[in-house]
């Protein structure tokens, strides 16, 4: 799932992680996609499905299986 990197951003700005969004700011594409990138996230402490059912958009979100 792809996901733009200024929501991205905004959760971690959101959970006191200003470091993290600056270094996340320069290291993540525009558009973060959440298999390709699963990597680089989790050295932003975050977890792709855990986003995905954050800002996956909508209820259903959450629950969509891969």
């Amino acid at each position: 799932m792809n996901i733009d990197k200024d929501q991205i951003l905004q959760l971690l700005r959101s959970q006191g992680d200003h470091d993290k969004a600056q270094q996340a700011d320069q290291e993540l594409p525009g558009q973060v996609d959440t298999d390709r990138d699963a990597g680089l996230l989790s050295k932003f402490g975050l977890d792709p499905m855990d986003l995905v059912k954050k800002l996956g958009g909508g209820g259903l979100g959450g629950l969509l299986g891969r």
